[in-house]
């Protein structure tokens, strides 16, 4: 996938900011992800028109953005690195995750309501709710049998695509990319979970859980 190439690109400096960040708590790089999403969000909501004041706004959240995304991947590998991993963690991530797409999409949603455009506001909403449900399809599945990664467009490419799409000023063309691709994974999911269902297999119960 585009996320797992870029990350095999960087990794070397990437390692370096981990332990740099070793004595930051990872709950605390998971919340600071979510506050730099919002205030991408509020660049976004700004922005609007063909100026070179709204185009920058529009690129400045872009560019918060991707740092937001840099501490989306610095918790885990933190959390690894410090022996931390808890299951609140993963789910305070997960969690914050949803939080984090919903907010970028509500900064979009305002910026074209502010400039009276029902046809883009509409297309953010099938963008939002298609990467809403390439998630829950994935977390529904997973409760039923043991993965369920497939599909074209993850969560680490949703976001690559909105940053580019703000740096570049063609946000447009990948919300249509989105909205497209999202939905398309989300039923892909379906598909593979009930084939993977009729195949017979199903999810190995946790300790402790009744099978």
């Amino acid at each position: 996938m585009l996320a797992e190439r870029i990350g095999e690109a960087l990794s070397r400096p990437f390692d370096r900011l981990v332990r740099a960040c070793a004595h930051v708590h990872p709950d605390l790089l998971t919340i600071t992800g979510l506050a730099l999403n919002g205030v991408a969000c509020a660049c976004f909501a700004l922005s609007g028109g063909h100026d070179y004041r709204s185009v920058g706004l529009l690129r400045a959240g872009g560019a918060v953005g991707l740092a937001a995304a840099l501490f989306d991947m610095l918790d885990g590998r933190v959390a690894r690195l410090r022996g931390r991993e808890t299951k609140f963690g993963a789910y305070l991530d997960s969690t914050m995750d949803r939080y984090s797409d919903m907010v970028l999409f509500m900064g979009l949603m305002i910026l074209y309501a502010r400039v009276h455009r029902t046809d883009q506001m509409v297309l953010v909403w099938v963008a939002a709710f298609g990467s809403f449900m390439t998630s829950y399809a994935r977390a529904r599945a997973e409760s039923l049998i043991p993965s369920c990664t497939v599909g074209f467009l993850e969560r680490p490419e949703r976001i690559v695509l909105v940053v580019l799409g703000a740096l570049a000023n063609r946000m447009t063309a990948v919300l249509w990319i989105i909205a497209i691709l999202a939905n398309v994974t989300a039923v892909q999911r379906v598909v593979y979970t009930y084939v993977e269902l009729r195949r017979g297999w199903t999810r190995a119960p946790e300790e402790g859980e009744v099978p």
